[in-house]
This record gives C-alpha cells, structure tokens and sequence, in this order.
C-alpha cells in the first residue's frame, strides 16, 4: 500500500482558448515542480480534450498543491477548461478530500498492488 494520494482530471478547452491554454500549462508545471512533494505531473492533450495526471507523495502534500492552485491559478484554470471527469486514488482525506469532492471527484481506494 501507499501513502502516495493521485489523480486524473479529465477537461476540455473551452472554445477560443487555445493560446491562453498553450500558456498556462508551462506556467502550472514550473509551479508544481516546485513543490516537493509532487510525484508526478503530467498533462496530455488530444484535440480540444485534456487529461492531467498528479501524483502526490501525501496527503499532507497534495493539500499544500491545492493550496497553491487556489491562490495562483484556479481562476484563470478554469475560464480556459472546464472539467468532464476526476479521478482520485490513495487516501485523501479531511480538507484535502473534503476540497476534492466540492469538485465533483469520485474517490478509488487501494485494495491492492504496489508501488515501487
């Protein structure tokens, strides 16, 4: 088992957002590689639909990430996308499950596996 808290956000770019995009997504990676915490970031495109893999290695540090996104980029984030689907994996819990959830997430617990 691990410690490690994840997830996939599913988005689109919302119409006429193309360049406001192509600019935020290296600003929010400089960002995040800053945390130490954070794992993982990861984040694909497939025409106007977006996917953005996260891996935190706490609890503890995926709240520090949501703090950062809701001082620095949450309103800007989400005039540019909207999101279709969240994903969370590992175990989130108090505000960091509580903020999660106020978006819409459905939450996976580990019942199984591994991590290296």
């Amino acid at each position: 088992m691990t410690d490690d808290v994840y997830w996939v956000l599913r988005l689109d770019i919302n119409d006429g957002q193309d360049e406001a995009f192509e600019a935020l997504t290296p600003e929010m990676v400089e960002a995040t590689l800053k945390e130490p915490g954070a794992k993982n970031y990861e984040w694909h495109r497939n025409g106007s639909s977006v996917h953005i893999f996260e891996r935190y290695a706490s609890n503890a540090d995926a709240g520090l990430h949501l703090q950062n996104f809701g001082t620095n980029f949450a309103q800007k984030f989400f005039t540019i996308l909207t999101a279709t689907g969240f994903d969370v994996y590992g175990p989130a819990k108090g505000p960091v499950r509580d903020g999660l959830a106020n978006s819409g997430a459905q939450f996976f617990g580990q019942v199984g596996g591994f991590d290296r």
